[in-house]
C-alpha cells in the first residue's frame, strides 16, 4: 500500500516507526544519501526538495491515483489522519498535537541538525558556531522537558502520538551531540518509554544498509554543495 523511501535517519525514523506502530503494509526503497541518490530525477518527482523520507500511497482514501507526499510534518499528519489513529480529532487535542509536531519540525530537529553539523561533521571547526547551536539545542531539550513534566506523560498529552514519533527521533542523538539525559528528568522519563515500545524497536531496525564512506564525494552530497552545483547548472541555458 505505502512506498516509503527512506534511508535510517531521524527524519526517515520517524516514519518508519509510524508505520509500524500503524501496521500498514509498506516496501522500503532505500535512497542513499551519502551517495547522492537523493538527486535522481524519479526521487526529484516525488521530493522536489531532495530530502528524505517521502511516501508514494497507492490506496489514498480518495479512490484515485497514487498519492505522494515529502516532508515529515505532513507525512506524519497524513498517515495519522488516514488511519484515524495518533491525532485527537477533538478541536483543542488536535491543535495541541499539530503545535508540537510543528515545534518539532521547525526547531528541535533544524537545530539539532545544525548542531550535529558543526560539532560532529564539519571539516572546520567553528566556535561560534558550534556554541551557538548547542546553546539553541540545550534550550529546546528544556521546553520539551518542561512540556513532558507539565503532562506527566507524553509531549502533547496524556495519549502517545505523532508528536512523540516526530521528537523522539531526534532525541537519540542526544549522547553523540554531548548531551546527558540526567539532565532532563521528565525527558529521560519518557525517552525510556517511548524507545521501550516494540513497533518503535521494529521503526529503528528498518533499513540498516550499507552506505557509502563520509568522503568528500558524500559529504558533497549530505551537505548542500551538490545542490548547489546543479542549481547553478539549471540556470546556465542550454545546460540540464
Amino acid at each position: 500500500m505505502i512506498d516509503l523511501h527512506y534511508a535510517p535517519t531521524p527524519n526517515g525514523w520517524k516514519i518508519s516507526i509510524l508505520l509500524e506502530e500503524l501496521g500498514l503494509p509498506y516496501t522500503v526503497t532505500p535512497v542513499n544519501i551519502r551517495a547522492g541518490e537523493q538527486f535522481k530525477p524519479e526521487f526529484l518527482a516525488i521530493s522536489p526538495n531532495n530530502r528524505i523520507p517521502a511516501i508514494v500511497d497507492h490506496a489514498p482514501l480518495d479512490g484515485g491515483g497514487p498519492l505522494s507526499v515529502f516532508e515529515t510534518g505532513a507525512i506524519l499528519v497524513y498517515l495519522a489522519q488516514k488511519t484515524n489513529r495518533f491525532l485527537p480529532t477533538d478541536l483543542r487535542g488536535f491543535t495541541q498535537t499539530m503545535q508540537w509536531v510543528m515545534w518539532q519540525v521547525s526547531g528541535l530537529g533544524p537545530m539539532l541538525g545544525q548542531h550535529g553539523h558543526f560539532a560532529l561533521y564539519a571539516q572546520e571547526k567553528i566556535a561560534y558556531a558550534i556554541e551557538r547551536y548547542r546553546d539553541e539545542a540545550a534550550r529546546l531539550y528544556r521546553v520539551l522537558d518542561t512540556q513532558l513534566g507539565k503532562t506527566g506523560a507524553y509531549v502533547a498529552g496524556t495519549e502517545y502520538g505523532i508528536a512523540d514519533i516526530a521528537c523522539f527521533p531526534w532525541t537519540m542523538t542526544h549522547k553523540a551531540q554531548g548531551f546527558t539525559l540526567d539532565d532532563f528528568p521528565h525527558l529521560k522519563r519518557w525517552y525510556a518509554s517511548v524507545r521501550g515500545r516494540p513497533q518503535v524497536q521494529a521503526g529503528l531496525a528498518v533499513g540498516k544498509f550499507e552506505q557509502e564512506p563520509l568522503d568528500d564525494e558524500a559529504r558533497k552530497n549530505m551537505f548542500g554543495h551538490k545542490a548547489r552545483e546543479l542549481a547553478e547548472r539549471s540556470a546556465i541555458p542550454g545546460r540540464e
